[in-house]
């Protein structure tokens, strides 16, 4: 991209059009982001990346015909690349983030929090983006099966399998977690 790109001028309806969908929209945006890495400053910097795209890009149809639904995709697809860029790093994910979507308490102990942590990311690492954003709308965001379906544009029982699919294999994967250390 060349710098008079970067910084030419946004036509102000389009800029007044993204600003409203902010406002009407934002707190989902970041509360999904914020489930999917479990670190706020990540939540804000997804939020900030959809929302300048927008204003750059303009508003595209998919945003149009479901608000809610392209703009949960986004932070999801946007989150999850965050959490990717964190691992990378060598960064550990907390486990309390994903403790009621895999129905298993995880405790905050010292002793045993590096060893969970390696352990939660090498199983999250193995499920699908679908299914982590299914186990997020229902168990972090408390949505009902029946809406997710509609988000998916699928059935509420596949919305059902692909969440206990998901336990089972977290649960699976971490196998049982020791903190009697």
């Amino acid at each position: 991209m060349s710098r008079v790109a970067a910084f030419k001028p946004v036509p102000q309806p389009a800029v007044d059009a993204v600003e409203e969908i902010f406002q009407q929209h934002y707190g989902l945006v970041y509360r999904t982001a914020y489930t999917v890495t479990g670190n706020a400053q990540d939540a804000e910097d997804v939020l900030q990346k959809i929302f300048l795209q927008l204003v750059r890009r303009g508003i595209p149809a998919g945003l149009r015909k479901n608000p809610k639904g392209y703009l949960y995709r986004a932070a999801v697809n946007q989150a999850l690349n965050a959490v990717r860029s964190r691992r990378r790093r060598g960064e550990v994910f907390d486990p309390v983030v994903l403790e009621r979507a895999i129905d298993m308490p995880i405790y905050d102990d010292s002793g045993a929090s590096e060893d969970i942590q390696q352990r939660l990311l090498a199983a999250l690492g193995t499920l699908s983006e679908r299914a982590i954003a299914m186990v997020v709308l229902r168990y972090e965001q408390q949505y009902t099966e029946h809406a997710i379906a509609k988000i998916f544009k699928t059935s509420p029982s596949v919305v059902a399998v692909t969440l206990w699919r998901a336990r089972a294999r977290l649960r699976k994967l971490l196998g049982p977690i020791d903190v009697c250390r």
